[in-house]
């Protein structure tokens, strides 16, 4: 708590910095000029101390987000216009205005560029491997990309024709570009090294744009990341966890689950709960494993023998109960575990299909008559009865790296790391062990452990105060979707709430590879410029709402995060802040440096001075405009807050 008071103090100084040399640099030009500054104030409203220093009234006011320098003839004095007034701003050449209203600006832009210069001479920052890495972690099934052929471990190198530089570039274009994204990359087969190259285009739906567009767009993609588990947390896996005997050791990475080589932790997430069933399977003098579809017996397409065949069966194996909501898979199964056929069923989008196989997935080979059923999920089994036993209760199969340290890499080369020193020749062997006789437990440092029989979160024994807490969550989250005016898409959302609730966890906390993030000050400057641009063009344009823009207190949050995680992700923020404070200030608004600018090269062109009356009539709407916005913007920084804290 003290840490996190202290990090606000910092925050919010830092930001009272910023605006400090940014009217800084306009009092000195101002002076050098040959200006009287009459007041330099930091905040707005009414003073809480002040002090007389050169001719200048000096202040600090109640309100710290902002200031400003009050040069002499920026006010009507009486009778006389502002170019009237003896050194005061209007009654200098529009050059000297210019280079004035500049002053502020530009310090704060060279701020932005020295502050990214001490980044890179301290070599940079810390980062999870998963902000700057070209892999997918995650591709959702029932997108587009997936149909296309797209799959974990494939690598995006452009988008709209821009290098590729982290999966925020995917954000910032589905957030702000008018157009849906265009992706370039290669699949990859990790086992042959070889690569396909692929281009297509994220479409997120009709009449989708800004954040809508942004949640759509990328909830079809996540990012890869090191899946590793470091036991220094007492607990990590947490109380009731299926991991906590099977002996996981410290710098374990997760490699591979039931089949599947893991790329991402949504990925895991994923594969712990696919309706699907690994099967350990003799097909003549070969063994191997596959994975066939979990269904709930009332979903098979079965004849009145095959029904009352599975019934007996459960009856024999002790399980009790309506058939309909066991499950089995659909194939028609003799006695002795055999596979005579296969058996249509009813999928999620209530269609009746055959088992298929999916285009890229190593272990989804369809059973043949003749095949014989030897495990299930590592199980062995010998006759029908054991074989639905073992089909009800879901196991998993999990493949960890050991032996290996994970240090801080450089971002440019983390990529190819990721499978750095995995034998894919040793992990299809260990794999391939799976509900055997021989079934091995190490083959050099991959190490297969034992079945996890993962849990929903209600079966942890979880504080009263915290299963409370999630109910209220849930009861929250179904009131809202309640709300919802279309059936479909309200049936859908309480499809996929209900579904969350069930969710398998695996109560681990796992962390990601550090990588060192250290471009040159040039290419982050430009960076932050590009989105900075990018950003003010989205929101004039009426591409992005305001409601998504930042105030002073989501600034100051921003740098807090900063400080929290390091002293150079601090500075990055403050940089990335003073260069939005010096571009936004130069935009042609009245109110705004910018405007200074605009009026002054006006002049200079019809060689006619602006009256008062004229700047008030094109000030003071806008300072009202600012001050709105300014609230507006204070409003949705505290919702957002609100709305992540409660």
């Amino acid at each position: 708590m003290i840490y996190s008071i202290i990090y606000l103090f910092l925050a919010a100084l830092a930001l009272g910095f910023l605006i400090l040399i940014h009217e800084l640099g306009h009092y000195f030009v101002a002076r050098r000029e040959g200006m009287i500054v009459e007041v330099f104030a930091i905040g707005f409203g009414k003073p809480i101390f002040s002090w007389q220093r050169n001719g200048v009234k000096w202040q600090v006011c109640w309100l710290p987000f902002g200031g400003y320098v009050k040069i002499a003839g920026m006010e009507k004095k009486g009778d006389l216009e502002p170019y009237q007034i003896s050194d005061g701003f209007f009654s200098k050449s529009p050059a000297a205005r210019i280079r004035v209203a500049l002053a502020g600006p530009l310090v704060n832009i060279f701020m932005a560029l020295f502050l990214f210069t001490v980044i890179w001479v301290c070599g940079g920052r810390l980062k999870p491997f998963s902000e700057y890495t070209h892999l997918i972690g995650w591709v959702d099934r029932s997108s587009q990309v997936y149909t296309m052929g797209v799959r974990p471990g494939d690598e995006i190198s452009k988008i709209n024709g821009r290098p590729f530089t982290g999966f925020n570039e995917l954000i910032y274009a589905a957030f702000l570009d008018a157009h849906a994204p265009v992706l370039q990359g290669s699949t990859i087969n990790y086992r042959t090294h070889q690569s396909t190259p692929f281009s297509f285009t994220l479409d997120a739906g009709q009449n989708l744009e800004g954040m809508s567009k942004a949640r759509a767009t990328i909830g079809l993609l996540s990012p890869a990341s090191f899946l590793i588990y470091d036991s220094f947390n007492g607990t990590n896996p947490i109380e009731g966890s299926p991991l906590r005997e099977i002996g996981l050791q410290k710098n374990d990475r997760i490699i591979w689950v039931d089949g599947e080589v893991i790329f991402s932790q949504r990925q895991l997430v994923n594969v712990v709960n696919e309706p699907k069933v690994l099967l350990t399977v003799k097909r003549g003098s070969e063994t191997f494993i596959t994975k066939a579809p979990r269904i709930p017996v009332g979903d098979l397409r079965l004849t009145s023998a095959e029904e009352s065949e599975i019934e007996d069966w459960l009856v024999e194996a002790g399980l009790h109960g309506k058939s309909e909501e066991s499950y089995f898979i659909p194939y028609d199964i003799t006695l002795d575990g055999s596979v005579q056929g296969s058996l249509s069923y009813i999928n999620d989008h209530s269609e009746e299909i055959a088992p298929q196989q999916s285009p890229r997935t190593v272990l989804d080979e369809l059973l043949l008559p003749g095949d014989k059923i030897i495990a299930v999920d590592g199980e062995p089994i010998s006759n029908a009865y054991e074989f639905v036993k073992r089909l009800q209760t879901r196991q998993v199969q999990m493949i960890v790296q050991r032996g290996a340290s994970f240090p801080a890499i450089p971002w440019k080369t983390a990529d190819s790391t990721f499978l750095e020193g995995v034998d894919f020749q040793k992990l299809d062997t260990l794999a391939a062990s799976i509900g055997t006789s021989q079934r091995m437990s190490c083959d050099g440092s991959l190490c297969l452990l034992a079945p996890i029989v993962p849990k929903t979160l209600s079966e942890y024994p979880l504080p009263e105060m915290k299963r409370a807490e999630l109910a209220q969550e849930f009861a929250a989250q179904k009131k809202q979707i309640e709300t919802l005016k279309d059936p479909e898409q309200k049936e859908e959302a309480m499809r996929l709430l209900e579904d969350n609730e069930k969710k398998l966890v695996l109560g681990i906390q796992l962390h990601d590879r550090p990588v060192v993030y250290n471009p040159s000050p040039i290419r982050l400057f430009f960076s932050a410029f590009d989105e900075t641009w990018r950003t003010v063009k989205a929101l004039f344009t009426g591409y992005l709402s305001p409601k998504y823009m930042s105030g002073p207190v989501g600034i100051v949050q921003a740098i807090h995060q900063g400080w929290s995680t390091g002293v150079t992700e601090a500075l990055f923020w403050i940089a990335v802040i003073s260069l939005n404070l010096g571009i936004l200030n130069l935009l042609p608004l009245p109110v705004l440096d910018g405007g200074h600018i605009c009026l002054s090269i006006w002049e200079a062109i019809t060689k006619k001075r602006i009256k008062a009356k004229t700047m008030e009539r094109l000030i003071i709407p806008f300072i009202v405009l600012m001050l709105l916005f300014f609230l507006y913007a204070t409003y949705n920084d505290i919702l957002r807050l609100i709305t992540k804290f409660f």
